[in-house]
């Protein structure tokens, strides 16, 4: 694998290409035109929300996927558990579901208005039956191989456009320092080629907080964006860690299976089993017992080896400023709907230090980047022309709105902001108003 070509660096965040951009911050970038071409959009106006716990704790649940029956609308729960869903029509029910836990389809009621607040979910975990988890005669492997020969019959067999709501923010300790949102549109072509060559991102829509603070300017480059839906796409990208020569420098293991969707899955170990000149990752994959499709996986890059992390995470920085990694994990989730299964939800989160040398004790920062698939286009998908894309190269910053609307989200659906995130919004938007 070959660094520039790794998505691992891909999905670091615009938001981290803070040298010389929190400075430049008080001029508000060029006006955002539209891109094109863009779905169809209908006006959301029906909205309801609540919060997901788990049924024996009352412990909050994120990342749960929720979506419409019978659309292609669908967000996930923030840290807290709490999630909104918009459609254009009052729905009948609505779909949670969550890795271990049962699927539940709850009736939403006809009630009054179009806001249905305050929703209690609570979701009961899902075991796996004894006859389901006598797995041993298995070979991880041989799994492994086998699901990655049948992507291009579980995955889209055509070209699709989807929309996506993407967020990044980074916080110095435990205070949010910058903030950025946007709606993306996402070509993808079909995944028999498992290639991303022809995937192009376009930006719709977008707005951005940071802290007008000089202390607050980290000199530290890396690369990413919106496009981590497509370098992070292992399924996908044959370039990432799902091709035969890769796996050949991890140990591969079958671990405890798990429910999805109430149907069981694989969960297939990996750990590095090879010393290289690039760092490898620990993880999971989730395989879908029947169809073998890859329905979850979770990795992290090793950090034993703090000068190849590194090398692998950092495009630029000071000379005198001293850069430590402490975590670099991913979480993707694909959802199969109609006996096609697509990426559904990506998450993204890093975790550094950084220090001048003539300092003693450094600064944590952590980045997060998530993106979720909220809608997609019918029919034949609308390529998106190259001269409107999102390049790699390109901060989301180049692309944003220094602005905080309140209205701004209005007839999109997004993840909802966190309890601790939206008091960095409305903190980081006095600042804003105070400089102005």
């Amino acid at each position: 694998m070959k660094r520039l070509t790794n998505p691992f660096i891909l999905f670091l965040a615009g938001a981290l290409l803070l040298a010389g951009s929190l400075r430049a911050s008080a001029q508000t970038p060029p006006p955002l035109t539209d891109a094109e071409p863009q779905i169809d959009s209908v006006k959301l106006s029906y909205v309801m929300s609540g919060t997901v716990t788990d049924a024996s704790s009352g412990t909050p649940l994120p990342y749960v996927t929720v979506s419409i029956p019978g659309s292609h609308y669908s967000t996930v729960t923030n840290e807290d558990g709490d999630f909104t869903i918009k459609s254009p029509s009052r729905p009948e029910r609505i779909v949670f579901s969550l890795i271990g836990y049962r699927t539940l389809s709850q009736n939403v009621g006809q009630g009054e208005g179009r806001n249905l607040q305050n929703m209690r979910v609570r979701l009961t975990v899902d075991p796996i039956p004894i006859r389901e988890a006598i797995i041993v005669a298995d070979d991880p492997y041989i799994i492994l191989k086998e699901a990655i020969a049948l992507i291009s019959e579980n995955y889209p067999k055509t070209p699709e456009l989807m929309e996506c709501f993407y967020r990044e923010t980074v916080q110095k300790r435990a205070r949010y320092i910058y903030i950025s949102e946007a709606v993306s549109n996402i070509y993808k072509t079909a995944y028999s080629d498992r290639s991303t060559f022809r995937d192009r991102v376009a930006i719709h829509k977008s707005r951005i907080l940071l802290s007008p603070k000089t202390s607050d300017t980290l000199s530290v480059k890396v690369l990413g964006g919106p496009n981590q839906s497509i370098g992070l796409d292992a399924v996908k990208n044959s370039d990432f860690i799902l091709n035969e020569e890769e796996l050949k420098n991890y140990r591969i293991e079958m671990g405890t299976p798990v429910m999805i969707d109430g149907k069981p899955q694989y969960a297939i170990s990996i750990s590095p089993d090879q010393i290289l000149e690039y760092p490898l990752q620990y993880g999971t994959f989730y395989i879908d017992r029947g169809s073998l499709a890859f329905t979850r996986m979770e990795l992290s890059l090793d950090m034993s080896d703090e000068e190849k992390a590194t090398k692998m995470m950092l495009v630029r920085k000071p000379l005198s400023l001293r850069f430590r990694p402490k975590e670099l994990s991913l979480l993707v989730n694909y959802r199969t709907e109609d006996d096609v299964t697509r990426i559904s939800y990506v998450r993204c989160t890093m975790r550094f230090t950084c220090d001048w040398r003539k300092k003693l004790r450094g600064t944590s920062f952590t980045a997060v980047n998530e993106m979720v698939v909220t809608n997609r286009q019918e029919g034949e998908a609308t390529r998106i022309p190259r001269g409107e894309s999102f390049r790699e190269t390109e901060s989301l910053f180049d692309k944003s709105s220094l602005y905080l609307d309140p209205e701004f989200w209005k007839d999109y659906n997004i993840i909802e902001p966190s309890e601790s995130l939206e008091h960095a919004l409305g903190r980081l938007k006095r600042q804003a108003d105070r400089r102005q």
